[in-house]
């Protein structure tokens, strides 16, 4: 039984099977990314964030996405090094997964659902959680709030400071 986000079971970008267990205690910000988006300049963003917050028990948590105009094509690996090369990603990337439709990933059905706290269909990539360290979503950002935008900025410092 699944009894809250720490135990649905997740792929990594290399295939391994895990989950969120290991992030337990820290603030997590969940984001579905897409590397040929409008906004996939928001990696860089992402990235800063994940520098700047990463001593203090916060980790970006990249989740590739095709759903949304097929703008995340490619297979782990070319992912992979998309987000290395090009962006220097180094906060952890999970396998791609769906976060609507009928083949919705648990993590996002209990994310968007009717019995979430923010419910709703993901509007496009680069939609975002803020995952307080207890496992409760305190924050939904949609797609078009920049992970550097103030109210962004003020939930993660808040977070943090629990």
């Amino acid at each position: 039984m699944v009894t809250g986000l720490y135990d649905i079971p997740l792929n990594d970008i290399d295939g391994k099977a895990t989950s969120l267990k290991d992030y337990r205690g820290q603030v997590l910000l969940i984001v579905n990314v897409a590397s040929q988006c409008g906004l996939t300049p928001q990696y860089t963003q992402l990235e800063a964030l994940q520098k700047k917050y990463a001593d203090r028990g916060f980790t970006v948590l990249g989740f590739p996405c095709n759903d949304f105009g097929s703008q995340e094509p490619g297979t782990p690996e070319q992912i992979k090094t998309f987000c290395s090369t090009k962006y220097n990603v180094t906060f952890p990337l999970f396998a791609k997964l769906h976060v609507k439709g009928a083949e919705q990933h648990p993590l996002y059905a209990a994310l968007t659902g009717k019995d979430a706290k923010f419910p709703g269909d993901i509007k496009w990539n680069f939609g975002k959680f803020l995952i307080g360290k207890n496992g409760e979503v305190l924050h939904r950002f949609e797609p078009q709030t920049k992970p550097d935008d103030p109210a962004v900025i003020q939930a993660i410092e808040s977070a943090l400071a629990k």
